[in-house]
């Protein structure tokens, strides 16, 4: 079986909250840093910060030593304990993942919770670096701009008792497009788009070869996904999908690493069929309602793999840990798991050059550094 019959993207719209359904609103006209910094909205103690400091997003070692300074800081709200009302948190300590909970589609349902209208999953913190330069929000993209995110965020982690305003939400917006970026030279191009951030060259040897093997390795390999200035869409050397594409698969939910609870989803199409996806996590289908994705030729059980947002790279050395589900601690752990996803694309296309060697993985992580 080809690996183009087993990769697939998933693509679709969802409507944007009504920003105005405020019930009880307090909008004194603070600024977006001080709303991103210090508004809980009369909530449980969290903001903006509380998850998304320094590089944007959590790592397992801050979470660990916030724990250790303060239990009652306020990323340890009952929400996001390990049972959901507070009991423990030791996964929040050892992955950095919260709990999020997702209404299943019209068209979906899930065959062990027989009735059930939502899932909960944990999925890691996205970074709030370099969002300006990000359309596509949110691990699964339901968010269609960031003042939805916004709105989305305070509802989901706060458990607020003062709704945000629109106005409110905007500020936010701002602060997140104006100031929160990796680099000058990101921020730089996110007021200018003619001036496109440059891929570095690489000075040593090994990052040398880790720029060629992206750019330029076996098909494309990387850069069949990480194109475009923001390293984000795919090219149109990409097997399966047109250039472009902001979702894919790099099998992260089907190997589950680390060993999250599956569910068996079953998925009811337009044209009749019914498709099981067992899954820890079914990424876009649980927004789109389709398991198999836009572009796929085939549709099947074995076709409907989970998709995900393809993440921008560059900043990527300071946003640990990584994929959604927090599986890989660092880029050594990302390059571990594309070995493995390689190989199986080198057995499936009958494609032996696809198979990294131990320097190719070596220099892929030197450049990796560089961005």
């Amino acid at each position: 079986m080809k690996l183009w019959l087993l990769l697939v993207m998933g693509t679709g719209c969802v409507a944007a909250e009504d920003l105005g359904s405020a019930t009880q609103a307090l909008d004194n006209g603070r600024s977006g840093r001080d709303l991103f910094e210090d508004e809980t909205f009369g909530g449980n103690g969290r903001t903006c910060t509380t998850c998304h400091a320094d590089s944007g997003t959590l790592t397992p070692a801050a979470a660990q030593a916030r724990f250790a300074a303060d239990p009652s800081d306020p990323l340890f709200r009952s929400l996001d304990s390990d049972d959901g009302v507070g009991s423990s948190y030791a996964r929040l300590q050892h992955s950095a993942t919260i709990r999020i909970t997702l209404p299943l589609p019209p068209n979906a349902r899930i065959l062990e919770q027989p009735g059930a209208t939502s899932v909960t999953l944990t999925r890691g913190i996205p970074t709030t670096n370099n969002v300006a330069l990000e359309p596509v929000l949110m691990l699964d993209g339901r968010a269609p701009d960031l003042e939805t995110q916004a709105i989305g965020a305070v509802h989901s982690h706060y458990q607020n008792t003062i709704e945000p305003t629109p106005a409110e939400a905007i500020r936010i917006a701002q602060f997140e497009r104006t100031k929160l970026f990796s680099s000058d030279s990101l921020r730089t191009f996110a007021h200018d788009p003619e001036r496109v951030p440059a891929l570095p060259p690489g000075t040593t040897e090994s990052e040398q070869r880790g720029r060629t093997f992206f750019v330029d390795g076996p098909r494309g390999l990387c850069a069949q996904c990480h194109s475009g200035p923001m390293l984000n869409i795919t090219n149109d050397l990409n097997i399966v999908q047109p250039g472009g594409s902001r979702f894919s698969t790099a099998f992260v939910s089907e190997l589950n690493h680390p060993a999250n609870p599956v569910l068996t989803y079953q998925f009811d199409l337009a044209d009749g069929r019914t498709i099981t996806m067992p899954s820890p996590d079914p990424g876009r289908a649980l927004i789109t309602g389709n398991p198999c994705g836009d572009v796929s030729t085939v549709c099947n059980d074995v076709t409907a793999l989970a998709v995900f947002k393809i993440p921008t790279l560059w900043g990527v050395p300071k946003t640990a840990p990584y994929f959604h589900d927090n599986s890989a601690p660092t880029l050594e752990a990302v390059v571990d798991h594309y070995e493995i996803y390689f190989t199986l694309t080198a057995i499936l296309d009958n494609a032996p050059e696809f198979i990294l060697t131990a320097q190719d993985k070596a220099d892929i992580v030197a450049y990796l550094k560089l961005l």
